[in-house]
């Protein structure tokens, strides 16, 4: 998996203080991205292990509530992203996971990423529209797109 950033203190993610994994690499390529330089496979840099172990620090860390897996599309990295969110699953249980994907609840419950859904706690879905642009929502950056809480643990 590569990766743009890890972002310690993250409140604009997710409810609390979040540790933030900026994943490379998106297929969407949604007009009006806020991060489009993230949509290049080859950008960023390599999760390494010690990346890993920086991330799981700062995870670890009391006042921290949870992981946001944010891109880029963390799902077009699917196998490396469920590997962590399984790791983080057994190291930090306590801790609670978002995902933002442009992909749609729907499309994840009809495709081979569907066991995601049983491992995250919170959802943002689909593709940003630039058309439906609302900067009133929490957490979303277009109207089209949806919070979903799960109930996994």
């Amino acid at each position: 998996m590569r990766f743009q950033n890890i972002s310690s203190c993250d409140v604009n993610n997710g409810e609390g203080v979040r540790v933030t994994l900026w994943v490379q690499g998106c297929s969407h390529h949604c007009p009006g991205c806020h991060n489009s330089k993230s949509w290049d496979f080859t950008g960023g840099r390599e999760f390494t292990e010690e990346d890993k172990a920086y991330l799981f620090n700062e995870l670890d860390k009391p006042y921290i509530q949870g992981i946001t897996f944010c891109g880029g599309e963390p799902l077009d990295s699917y196998d490396d992203v469920i590997q962590l969110i399984d790791e983080i699953r057994v190291k930090l249980p306590e801790k609670d996971i978002w995902l933002y994907t442009g992909y749609t609840k729907e499309q994840l419950e009809q495709s081979d990423k569907k066991d995601v859904l049983k491992k995250i706690d919170v959802m943002v879905d689909g593709e940003f529209k630039i058309e439906q642009r609302d900067i009133t929502l929490p957490f979303r950056g277009s109207r089209n797109q949806r919070i979903f809480k799960f109930v996994n643990r």
